[in-house]
């Protein structure tokens, strides 16, 4: 069969990004079925491009420009768009197509966003929120590849997920399946989702910043210098400062990861027992600093999930990595 290309459209607050990626269908023969009984694919990003949002309706004609731009540029037929993917920031109705008014894109009220592309380019579309979109990218072409039940974790700025169930993905009755973030693990902690002590209050970028900056604030109280704390200034901390402050082997860094490994092991767990999943995939901070996560996270794990469900899940970090900007 002749290749097809898939374009990809990440909606952001400051600025949008297209992909045109070439799909390739193999034989029966060539490659494993996956367990939803379709021939395995593989895709090859082409191109990218991005550019900043702006007002809606101007941003929607730069998404239509620009595709054909990156379309052009690689001579490639409009007419050779299998599906057009788009990501974005909820609420949405997945079901509909419609963005609807999330925070951070003012105006955005109600925008038939899939009606509008699909019509454009006489092409299938399709909306979701950007966890569920990274999971069915790790899902079609990435570490959950062959699964039938995967959950996938953004572990970014903050923490989403995307859930995989029987082959299926499962965005729930509005759209509002996977919000891990809003579970609360502990009545105290730092604020993630709106809440103190959520799974995002301990398991994301903005609150591992939060953590790290209550314990360099109790260092510098007891006359203690923090080495990512220059002159104590509090407001240049980063979880990625505090990673390389990690690597370097600084002990505060490593409570902050601790910290965060230990939550992340009882949420997990949670989703272990309520889901029973085979795989959970995480993305962003988890994969870049799995060998830090991993022993914490799996000695929680091992005291808190029920046994037989724990047992027939794999934890594993992203595998598509950079290539899909908005697991990021």
């Amino acid at each position: 069969m002749e290749n097809s290309y898939l374009v990809g459209v990440d909606i952001g607050g400051t600025k949008c990004a297209i992909t045109v990626g070439e799909l390739s269908r193999t034989t029966v023969g060539e490659l494993s079925r996956t367990t939803v009984g379709e021939p395995r694919r593989t895709i090859e990003i082409k191109d990218k491009q991005a550019f900043p949002t702006t007002d809606v309706n101007q941003t929607i004609q730069n998404i239509k420009d620009t595709i054909r731009l990156v379309l052009g540029r690689n001579d490639i037929p409009e007419e050779a768009i299998e599906a057009i993917g788009i990501s974005c920031g909820g609420p949405l109705d997945s079901r509909a197509g419609v963005i609807m008014s999330p925070p951070n894109l003012p105006g955005w009220d109600n925008i038939p966003i899939v009606d509008i592309l699909s019509e454009e380019f006489h092409a299938k579309a399709a909306v979701h929120n950007d966890a569920n979109a990274c999971a069915l990218a790790e899902w079609q072409f990435g570490a959950g590849q062959g699964t039938r039940n995967m959950v996938f974790m953004t572990f970014g700025t903050g923490l989403g997920a995307g859930l995989i169930i029987d082959g299926k993905l499962y965005a729930g009755t509005n759209d509002n399946a996977g919000e891990l973030g809003h579970i609360r693990l502990e009545n105290f902690g730092p604020v993630g989702y709106g809440k103190a002590g959520s799974f995002e209050g301990f398991c994301s970028g903005s609150g591992i910043e939060q953590l790290a900056r209550d314990l360099a604030k109790e260092e510098l109280q007891m006359g203690r210098a923090v080495t990512w704390c220059p002159g104590g200034d509090l407001s240049g901390i980063t979880a990625k400062k505090v990673a390389e402050a990690l690597r370097e082997g600084d002990s505060l860094a490593k409570k902050v990861y601790e910290i965060s490994a230990r939550h992340l092991g009882v949420g997990l767990s949670i989703v272990i027992d309520i889901l029973n999943p085979e795989m959970i995939v995480i993305g962003s901070i988890y994969a870049r600093n799995e060998d830090v996560f991993k022993p914490l996270m799996e000695e929680v794990i091992r005291q808190e999930a029920l046994p037989l469900a724990s047992k027939v899940c794999r934890i594993v970090p992203a595998a598509l990595g950079e290539t899909m900007t908005p697991c990021q």
